[in-house]
């Protein structure tokens, strides 16, 4: 039988026939106990899968080089090039495609995709979602946590086909403290990218919202847009202040993550090889999204030229302002590109990083990442938060603080 070296370790096939798995699966990168249900196919050489995991329990299921942590529950779809942390799980028909990281207890119930998105302990998809290029953070526990309703779409691609839209629904260096308010987004709903929204939002189901929500805690229930037909010309940009600020904003805050991991989470996912697969596929998965995000604000500024001289056409005044601001951005993209793709600079004694490291090494033994971020003194939360902002503060500051 052709995967008796997986049975022979522990794996579950209640129909091992009716299983594929690909010949450059490694059966030590597979966790006895892990139950792999009939219709399920599992592909790629990174591939790693943690004890208590179950894929295919509601269908066929295809999962490549994706790294599972334990407890982790893939219903059916699709899942390439992801990362799901402990008890993380997704519905049946979920299309999960390369550069998403679910931490702790995220999930999505069925019919879900996901591309390029990044979900924060416990951050609850409904059905019927479209998600990607997202990162949502927020809430405390299970009980307490962000959630997307139902049939929700975050827009991604704009009428000038680019795709610089990515969209921060709370953010990391307060979200990885886990300590926050939920943010909740009403289903049949939408959200335009590139977005921020605040910590305590709730938006109410039906809504599209079209701006940034910065002050935490508030309800909002959007305007409709302006009725009309007029003449309009995808190769022309108007206001870009807000597009350009909002994307190094997402950059900044995936460098945050990226160093959070570094210094803090390693420790908690370097215990066997499962949780170190994990580890690995996160920062891969991080520096992907970084370079997604780089190349695709270098996109649209790319087009701006082209932008500039059909607005330099036109005697209107705003027409001259919103050329002047393009022509301002492409004059400062190569400044910008060179600090985005630079390294974080040395944070090493930096005192919230300092604390941090202190309260890492007083861990007690078997303690769970969630669990000791819950356990932090609030002062150490806050210092470890002007840690992380050092990061925006120290790369991007310059451009982020004037607009």
């Amino acid at each position: 039988m052709k995967n008796r070296r997986f049975i022979d370790r522990g794996v579950i096939m209640p129909e091992p026939e009716a299983v594929h798995i690909g010949d450059e699966v490694s059966a030590d990168r597979i966790a006895p106990g892990v139950v792999l249900h009939p219709g399920t196919r599992l592909e790629g050489e990174a591939l790693s899968i943690g004890p208590g995991s179950a894929i295919g329990s509601e269908g066929p299921a295809v999962v490549r080089d994706c790294q599972l942590g334990g407890k982790v529950t893939l219903g059916s779809g699709f899942f390439d090039g992801s990362v799901f942390l402990d008890g993380a799980s997704m519905g049946g028909g979920a299309h999960v495609r390369p550069g998403c990281l679910l931490e702790e207890e995220a999930s999505g119930a069925h019919t879900v995709g996901l591309k390029q998105t990044i979900l924060l302990p416990f951050v609850t998809l409904g059905s019927l979602i479209n998600f990607c290029d997202c990162l949502m953070a927020g809430g405390t526990s299970r009980k307490d946590h962000s959630e997307v309703g139902s049939s929700y779409i975050h827009f991604n691609f704009t009428p000038h086909q680019d795709k610089a839209t990515g969209s921060l629904i709370g953010n990391v260096r307060r979200g990885v403290m886990l300590d926050q308010a939920p943010v909740f987004l009403g289903g049949q709903g939408g959200l335009v990218g590139p977005a921020r929204v605040a910590f305590g939002t709730v938006v109410p189901a039906g809504q599209v919202i079209r701006h940034d929500i910065l002050e935490p805690g508030r309800l909002v229930v959007p305007p409709l847009p302006h009725a009309g037909s007029k003449h309009y010309d995808a190769a022309v940009y108007g206001a870009v202040d807000r597009l350009i600020v909002n994307n190094l904003h997402y950059i900044a805050e995936l460098k945050a993550l990226d160093l959070w991991y570094r210094d803090m989470r390693r420790a908690f996912m370097a215990d066997d090889a499962f949780a170190r697969a994990c580890y690995d596929g996160a920062r891969r998965v991080l520096s992907g999204n970084l370079k997604e995000r780089i190349k695709r604000l270098g996109d649209v500024i790319a087009k701006f030229p082209a932008s500039i001289r059909l607005l330099t056409q036109s005697a209107d005044d705003r027409s001259r302002e919103h050329a002047a601001r393009q022509a301002y951005w492409a004059g400062e993209w190569p400044a910008i590109e060179k600090a985005l793709r630079a390294d974080v600079p040395d944070t090493a004694t930096h005192p919230g990083r300092a604390a941090l490291a202190a309260a890492l090494a007083k861990r007690a033994a078997g303690q769970t990442y969630v669990t000791w971020v819950k356990a932090l003194d609030a002062s150490i939360r806050d210092g470890g938060e002007e840690w992380l902002s050092t990061v925006s503060e120290g790369v991007i500051g310059k451009w982020t603080t004037t607009r």
